[in-house]
């Protein structure tokens, strides 16, 4: 069984800087896309940025200039670089991975996300 494990959250003031990190492990298969969501409490879980096998990148408004998705396919690691982090970026961070090509930005696409991490929480204060 394939499993994400994130790390790299934590606390910090505002404006700075934050990197989480994902590493995938066990029998999956090589996924098509990875992606970072988020969910800040009582808020829906949304997407933030995802990265696709080809190295194609897609990131929501909010973060977009801000945050870096990266991956390095040796070692099976997905990184998030968070920069000029906002009080509103708070939230607890989730890795997931789909077998096809999906946008982490449409809600529906969603289920496609086979394999979720269990989070590492971000916390931003002013």
């Amino acid at each position: 069984q394939g499993r994400l494990v994130e790390s790299g959250g934590g606390s910090v003031q505002a404006g700075g800087r934050l990197r989480l990190a994902c590493a995938a492990s066990g029998h999956m298969s090589a996924p098509y896309t990875m992606a970072w969501f988020r969910q800040a409490p009582g808020e829906e879980r949304e997407g933030v940025a995802c990265i696709f096998r080809d190295g194609n990148t897609l990131y929501t408004d909010d973060v977009r200039g801000r945050f870096t998705i990266s991956q390095d396919n040796l070692e099976n690691i997905v990184y998030l670089e968070m920069d000029s982090l906002r009080d509103e970026d708070t939230a607890m961070y989730y890795c997931a991975a789909a077998s096809g090509q999906w946008s982490c930005l449409v809600a529906q696409a969603r289920p496609k996300f086979g394999f979720w991490g269990q989070g590492t929480q971000v916390t931003v204060s002013s």
